[in-house]
């Protein structure tokens, strides 16, 4: 037996208990640590640990003693280190069953297996398009000390940036099925840290809302009485002096979505414990299914900078490979649309008829997207086989292919669950590239499972997708790539009612919502105001802040589907909208330069031998200094579109220029208040 192999605790009380510990037996330790075990009240003297590659981050797991009724065994929990500093303290691993004692409880860890591996695989539309990263990794097995000693497997990974671990039931005789009442995984934060939380109001949301940034005991205790959060995820934590964390989900088929509450209900009470989406039909259970059954993977990121969390794969890295075998009919790309102006046309009036909706396949056209996006309104009620006449889908999807453009629609997302088998054939027989569903408001176990039959179904018709209304990404478009987008923010359709969408959001939203996935918040206002000057209207929307950050915003928010939010006129002889022309959708590799969560961030992007950077600030204006060694080899021309000196107050001023730079050099960025800069970076010998 090694000194090093047991617990810290342990391992230094025996430090000081025997200086000359190189001269203790065996005996003389197992004694020892036998004893200690029964002080310390651990189960299992010998922790299971798992490292990453760069042995940064450890994930241990154990049994602490329970109860006596428990008898010797214990409480199955796991722990967290990063740097070694401790990120989680020991936390609960448990099920709660319908009908059976909760399984966690009385257990010991029969066996553990070792692995590692490497994820190696291609995106479509992710944050790159080679993802190679390495991780360790181990099975281990828990068993009941008692009858009727029903077995559970724990799978972890460990990668360089982030721990996952799921819960796997395997087959047994002790349990036919699996009726799960509740998970309760506990996420017991060492300190108490800085939170920026998804605060929603029940399971049924479209996870549309500001993320509140509270130290973690605010959700225990308002006014000084207990309260409870629901928390979505991803989850953003600050431990000073230790790490940034991430709490999310990934592989969620066959499950239902995860979120948090801090149930301490007291000041002092820094922790948290899951969450399942009960089930629509009984509302009692989270999950019911046959065995053998494997949960999502509850994930942690980590890192020392909240910007690497945003770079990281390894919610992608978790789920199963592609399913799609022939990708060749999905490409990324930018799209007109025409609900967020108000349908407003040619004349300045506003109308949903087919020939208006051309003039949105024409400014496609004339801009070089590749599509254009039909909002709601054409259906005919919610029988999407059927259209109600104002607009011609066909028609219009005819009339946009002579102009190499294509059409996506929009769809209710009750009428896909009971029309899918009938629509998706007859949409592919249109010519529809693709479909937005909305309003999905779900992600019960039925709920998860409706993502993966459009996933499956649209695949099989050709087309791709972007679910609106819906929970958070969990890394779906990996195994079917189809999959382009997601919603799940306080995007820009806020402008059209209120003042909830503001630059302030938009500097959390890149720390928070999109480390989970791509990002359709839906930029391009070209109609820009100051935070005094603003006024929310339907029609023709005004936006927040000023234009260059709204040309920033292609840059900094990622989704292979990208929309071009206002209408043609907007952009008429305006020369930044020549930035949003440029701008791919598909990127190569990312970097996150600087930036801090509700304050500013800039995030450099390439594809193929182009770069292009985009930052943007809160409503502070702030000067940035920002290193390009991101860059490759040779000079670059870069081409700059920065806020106007007086954009403060002019917030549609936007300043122009182009100079010529290289690797070893860095940029000021001037940012005024509510502010941005977009650049394009061109290898010089291209020009």
């Amino acid at each position: 037996m090694r000194l090093s192999s047991i617990p810290k605790a342990i391992s230094s009380f025996l430090e000081r208990l025997f200086p000359m510990r190189r001269c203790l037996s065996g005996p003389l330790v197992l004694s020892v640590l036998m004893l200690i075990c029964n002080l310390e009240g651990f189960a299992d003297p010998d922790p299971v640990i798992l490292s990453s590659p760069d042995q940064q981050l450890i994930i241990r797991f154990a049994t602490v003693a329970g109860n006596e009724s428990s008898g010797s065994g214990g409480k199955l929990v796991y722990s967290v280190d990063f740097h070694g500093k401790h990120v989680i303290d020991a936390s609960s691993l448990a099920l709660e069953l319908s009908g059976q004692p909760t399984l966690g409880s009385n257990m010991e860890i029969s066996e553990s297996t070792p692995a590692k591996g490497s994820d190696d695989y291609n995106l479509i539309g992710g944050k790159v398009s080679n993802v190679h990263d390495l991780y360790n990794s181990v099975q281990l097995r828990a068993v009941e000390r008692s009858e009727p000693k029903r077995s559970l497997v724990i799978e972890a990974r460990a990668y360089n940036d982030g721990i996952a671990f799921r819960y796997v039931l395997p087959e047994q005789d002790a349990m036919k099925d699996l009726r799960l009442k509740q998970e309760d995984t506990e996420f017991r934060v060492s300190t108490d840290a800085t939170t920026w939380a998804l605060a929603l109001p029940n399971y049924r949301s479209s996870y549309e809302s500001e993320y509140v940034k509270l130290p973690t005991t605010a959700f225990s205790n308002q006014g000084g009485v207990s309260s409870s959060f629901l928390i979505g995820m991803p989850l953003l934590m600050h431990l000073p002096g230790v790490a940034w964390v991430t709490f999310t989900e990934a592989d969620l088929e066959g499950n239902p979505g995860m979120y948090v509450t801090n149930p301490s209900g007291n000041w002092a009470g820094h922790w948290f414990v899951s969450k399942l989406s009960p089930r629509f039909d009984d509302p009692g259970l989270a999950l019911t299914t046959t065995l053998p059954h494997h949960s999502a993977w509850r994930v942690l990121l980590v890192a020392d900078k909240p910007g690497k969390l945003m770079e990281s794969n390894v919610i992608s890295d978790l789920n199963p490979p592609s399913r799609v075998q022939d990708t060749s009919w999905i490409h990324p790309g930018k799209a007109s649309w025409n609900w967020w102006a108000g349908d407003i046309g040619p004349d300045g009036k506003s109308a949903y008829t087919t020939k208006n909706m051309e003039y949105y396949v024409d400014f496609a056209a004339q801009s070089g997207f590749p599509y254009m996006l039909l909002d709601a309104g054409w259906a005919d009620g919610r029988d999407i086989t059927k259209q109600r006449g104002n607009v011609d889908v066909p028609e219009l999807v005819r009339y946009a292919a002579a102009k190499q453009v294509k059409v996506w629609i929009w769809l209710y997302s009750t009428s896909v669950m009971d029309q899918m088998k009938e629509a998706f054939p007859l949409f592919e027989s249109w010519g529809v590239a693709g479909v937005k569903i909305d309003f999905i408001n779900r992600d019960d176990q039925d709920g998860i499972k409706f993502y993966y039959d459009v996933a499956r179904e649209a695949a099989e018709h050709h087309l791709m997708v972007d679910f609106h209304g819906a929970s958070k990404p969990w890394g779906i478009e990996r195994t079917y790539p189809n999959v382009l987008s997601y919603e799940a923010v306080l995007g820009a359709e806020n402008n059209k009612v209120g003042r909830r969408d503001s630059p302030v959001d938009r500097t959390v939203f890149p720390f928070t919502r999109m480390v989970a996935g791509p990002l359709d918040y839906t930029p391009g206002g070209f109609t820009n105001a100051t935070e005094d000057d603003f006024v929310a209207r339907d029609r023709s929307p005004m936006v927040m802040g000023t234009r260059a950050q709204q040309l920033a915003l292609y840059v900094v928010f990622q989704t292979p589907f990208q929309m071009v939010s206002d209408r043609p006129q907007a952009y008429a002889d305006q020369p930044a909208f020549q930035f949003i022309r440029d701008v791919p959708t598909q990127w190569d590799s990312m970097y996150v330069l600087n930036g801090e969560p509700g304050e500013f961030v800039t995030i450099a992007r390439n594809h193929g031998n182009e770069w292009y950077l985009g930052s943007i600030t809160n409503w502070t204006p702030r000067d940035l200094h920002v290193p390009l060694n991101f860059l490759g080899s040779g000079r670059y021309i870069a081409e700059i579109y920065q806020d106007g000196a007086d954009a403060g107050g002019h917030p549609e001023h936007v300043t122009i220029k182009k100079q010529i730079v290289d690797r070893t050099e860095q940029l000021t960025l001037h940012l005024a208040a509510g502010g941005g800069c977009a650049i394009r970076f061109i290898p010089k010998s291209k020009k």
